[in-house]
């Protein structure tokens, strides 16, 4: 069976996009977690549903057209959060309610709820193409060779900004770093988890590895593995049963976290 879903080049591409994109989310979802800030991953891909929404209906490169409309958003959220002029939850409210609503009022005055549209609203595992993949290749690269040489910086901007700040470390850049980053795999991620469900890539590894693991090298570790791990099968279960592949992806990782929670249970007990 898996030889011969593997056949097909439309597995293919989702197979290679979607681990890696959910390796970055989950890298990307360990700080977001951390520092209280994982409802960026639902605000962006809201932000990005919008702009791909106008980019079909204008008839533009959706890809091309929402990233750096989805980066801007991302420091715009950013800022907002560092300035204390709004709270954060506030903000990624704010602005995700915006964007989804000008998405569909673009959809619903030209196109209508087409195919792309619903695509990238649900997700759909033919939405990856080949330019999807190479650049969910170019964006892990840079993601792991950044988590492997800015470990230290990056773990000490999680815990305690004001410190970092007190030893010469450029917070706000490795802020900008993250956001930047989390907003390109958000949006190259919406196509197959669509905008409803990309947030769980980030959110959900994450909070799974806490239930077991505590320190930050051990949580990211097991959050990157079981990232892979969940996409795979839920890429399997969703070709076995014909169902959507986001929504799969999503009820395996609810499920890897009711078991790490009964295990974290039992562990406490003993």
């Amino acid at each position: 069976m898996l030889s011969q879903m593997f056949s097909y080049e439309f597995i293919q591409r989702a197979f290679i996009g979607g681990v890696l994109v959910s390796l970055c989310a989950a890298l990307l979802g360990v700080s977001l977690v951390l520092k209280r800030y994982s409802m960026i991953g639902d605000g962006l891909s809201h932000v990005s549903f919008g702009a791909l929404s106008i980019a079909v209906a204008c008839g533009f490169a959706p890809i091309k057209f929402a990233i750096p409309v989805v980066i801007v958003a991302a420091f715009l959220l950013l800022r907002l959060a560092e300035n204390g002029k709004m709270r954060s939850d506030a903000a990624i409210a704010m602005v995700s309610a915006s964007a989804l609503a000008i998405g569909v009022i673009v959809t619903s005055l030209t196109t209508g709820l087409s195919t792309d549209v619903y695509s990238y609203m649900f997700g759909s595992i033919l939405a990856m193409s080949k330019d999807d993949v190479v650049i969910s290749v170019c964006l892990s690269a840079v993601v792991i060779v950044m988590f492997i040489f800015c470990y230290h910086k990056i773990f000490a901007v999680t815990f305690d900004e004001n410190f970092s700040k007190a030893t010469g470390v450029k917070v706000g850049n490795y802020n900008t770093l993250i956001s930047i980053f989390t907003a390109i795999t958000v949006v190259i991620g919406i196509k197959m988890m669509g905008a409803m469900l990309i947030s769980s890539l980030i959110i959900f590894p994450a909070l799974t590895s806490m239930r077991i693991f505590k320190s930050f090298i051990s949580v990211t570790i097991c959050s990157a593995i079981l990232a892979v791990i969940n996409f795979t099968i839920g890429l399997i279960c969703s070709y076995v049963f014909s169902i959507p592949a986001g929504a799969s992806v999503v009820v395996v990782n609810l499920a890897v976290f009711i078991i790490f929670g009964v295990v974290s249970a039992v562990k406490k007990r003993v």
